[in-house]
């Protein structure tokens, strides 16, 4: 992974000693609280519910073991032992005291970490597929050019003050598991066969809170020498022409809405003309340079005697041959696996790790995978790089702390925001849907027979939960002061991204186990063949579950 140089360590270093001036003069009253807020945005800290929300940057969605051994110690003594994974590859802590935020930040610099730009109207955290590198099928490692695009959007100090925020995701892989079409800016990578050199398709405008868009392609074939300067351009107009007295009409997809996306076009090639060539092209020595930090770790071939000894265990235990059937995924190197550890066990909301947990998973990273952790888009982590000859340690280890369930890609692998447990915008409490969701559905063998289903949950119309996009969404809505939640279906990210149909009226908050049970109940019932849910939907549409969930009202 990418090691800082000293001009990365000092940008972050001077980047703490500002914030704890900052802070310190607004806890005395030197600062008014419009001035902070700001300041503290860009570093990374909300104002929440109960307390402050402080969220790392873990760019890429990669990050060493130190590093997670480091996120678990500061959580034991700043926080109250857990962190939390979201969407966008991020760690957040729920429960710091602002005083000693300064604090934090300084030790997250000496592990080679930060906050800047998690929060904030400027350019957030890059993030991209959380098996770059090792994926089957993958044209080209994304994360070098990732790498590259977080030097440059980090602190840029024309872009720092957006219309609103701006989100950036990257896939170079068939298969796209980073929502690039969900995005402000999508971008896919591809090996130019005419030049072994890269290409970009560029997409635009996608993005999901109160007006859900599907990207557009903006820029295809893009040389991605000119990525850099291309994106200057596009965020120039975006800068210029984004709407800045509406909060709620900022984001770059209603100005593509508004200018129609041929004349959006034309404005960024006019302003790319003006920029094409200059410094910040990448050079191919740049390429090489940062490409050699995600550099393959000498792979160790487990023997024949160590493989036998794999399959044999496979044969011989049924729950550890569902675990590797369930969990883990095929590695471009012979002899390896990818071990994806769900967060999702029962007692904790999705996407929260306990210290306990942390420091289980770096340890794991250390003895068995090279060093490395990733952290995904579905609120889950990866052990990138496991031998087969210690996947049966490793499985042992994870049921230690509840971190082996068997549910990757099933129902109960859902996606949730804190909700109005925590975030001061929620309309309602996201968890305790998730939670009794979870303990209706716990029965494996009914999981794996209802095949693939993203369900995921919002709190609330900003859509962290990803609502939207997800086989299901479940939104939380306010009725009076009552806790409500509306039902779509037939959303999906990917390739094929689309925004789901509303079901109709919401419900309350009790009767959504009730409401999922009629819907996958409605799959069931209607599925031919080995029909995926989303494949049923798409054969019946939305009307023959309109209808068994709303019988009752007629």
């Amino acid at each position: 992974m990418y090691q800082y140089d000293h001009i990365d360590q000092a940008i972050v270093d001077q980047r703490v000693i500002q914030f704890r001036d900052q802070t310190q003069r607004f806890l005395s009253g030197e600062l008014a609280s419009e001035a902070y807020q700001p300041l503290r945005l860009q570093n990374g800290l909300y104002i929440q519910r109960h307390a402050p929300m402080l969220r790392i940057a873990v760019p890429y969605g990669t990050l060493s073991s130190q590093q997670l051994r480091k996120l678990a110690d500061i959580s034991r003594r700043y926080d109250r032992s857990y962190a939390h994974v979201s969407t966008r590859q991020n760690f957040q802590f729920n429960w710091p005291e602002l005083a000693r935020v300064p604090d934090i930040l300084a030790e997250l610099a000496g592990v080679q970490m930060h906050a800047i730009q998690t929060s904030g109207n400027c350019i957030r955290n890059i993030t991209t597929d959380e098996l770059a590198g090792v994926a089957l099928g993958e044209r080209l490692d994304p994360r070098p050019i990732c790498e590259i695009l977080r030097q440059w959007s980090t602190l840029h100090p024309e872009f720092a003050f957006l219309p609103r925020k701006f989100k950036i995701a990257i896939t170079a892989n068939p298969e796209d598991r980073a929502a690039i079409l969900a995005h402000d800016v999508g971008i896919d990578l591809k090996v130019d066969t005419t030049s072994a050199g890269i290409l970009a398709d560029v997409y635009v405008g996608g993005g999901l809170g109160r007006t859900p868009i599907i990207g557009n392609l903006l820029k295809a074939d893009l040389p991605v020498e000119h990525l850099i300067t291309y994106l200057e351009a596009l965020i120039r107009v975006y800068n210029q022409f984004g709407r800045r007295d509406n909060k709620y009409k900022a984001r770059i997809k209603i100005l593509v809405k508004a200018t129609g996306l041929t004349e959006f076009a034309e404005r960024v090639e006019r302003a790319w003309d003006l920029l094409k060539g200059n410094p910040s092209t990448i050079s191919a020595e740049e390429i090489e340079r940062v490409s050699a930090h995600f550099a393959l770790p000498d792979y160790r071939l487990p023997s024949e005697d160590e493989v036998k000894n794999y399959h044999d265990r496979l044969d011989s235990d049924a729950l550890f041959s569902r675990w590797i059937e369930r969990n883990t995924r095929r590695h471009k190197q012979e002899g390896h696996r990818i071990v994806y550890i769900p967060l999702k066990s029962h007692g904790l909301a999705p996407g929260d790790i306990t210290a306990d947990q942390m420091e289980l998973v770096a340890r794991l990273a250390e003895q068995y995978g090279y060093g490395i952790v990733r952290t995904t888009h579905q609120q889950n982590m990866v052990l990138p790089d496991i031998n087969v000859a210690s996947l049966y340690e490793v499985w042992q280890s994870l049921q230690t702390e509840q971190l082996a369930q068997p549910v990757l890609n099933t129902l109960n692998d859902m996606i949730c925001c804190p909700g109005g447990d925590f975030c001061s915008l929620a309309n309602a409490k996201s968890i305790p849907v998730a939670e009794a969701i979870q303990a209706r559905f716990e029965s494996f063998d009914f999981l794996y027979d209802l095949g693939p289903i993203e369900l995921n949950i919002s709190g609330c119309m900003n859509a962290c939960g990803h609502h939207h996009i997800g086989h299901i969404g479940i939104l939380g809505v306010d009725k009076k002061g009552r806790e409500f939640f509306q039902v779509c279906l037939g959303g999906r990210q990917g390739r094929e991204a689309s925004v789901g149909k509303i079901l109709g009226p919401s419900f309350e908050q009790e009767r959504i186990p009730e409401i999922i049970e009629i819907i996958l109940q409605t799959y069931i019932e209607h599925r031919a063949n080995e029909e995926t849910f989303i494949e049923t939907y798409d054969r019946i549409g939305i009307d023959a579950f309109k209808e068994a969930v709303y019988a009752d009202a007629h």
